[in-house]
């Protein structure tokens, strides 16, 4: 560990975690441990069986994953679309340009 990392305190499912990160990452890692603990929190106490902190862990990992890739699919689509529209306004463009020339 060199000089410019931290150790920090992060609870998940009642437990304690000490983290290393750097000064500068300290206040976003805080927040995605509390979010994470919220989602943990949540699948445990909608789970009707008991599940063990790991099972608890995967499942939000799952959810957090297909969550990250929508998001990406639907950025890509609304990249694409907005793409489309500049191409259309760009020929638009051109078009009204050589006729004034």
């Amino acid at each position: 560990m060199n000089e410019e990392t931290t150790k920090v305190t992060v609870h998940l499912l009642g437990g304690e975690y000490r983290i290393a990160c750097q000064p500068s990452e300290r206040e976003g890692l805080l927040e995605a441990a509390c979010y994470l603990d919220e989602r943990m929190l949540e699948i445990r106490d909608r789970s009707s069986k008991l599940l063990n902190p790991e099972a608890i862990a995967i499942m939000v990992a799952l959810n957090l994953s297909y969550e990250l890739l929508e998001r990406q699919r639907q950025t890509a689509e609304s990249e694409a679309i907005v793409n489309r529209h500049v191409r259309d306004l760009l020929q638009k463009i051109d078009v009204v340009l050589s006729k004034a020339a």
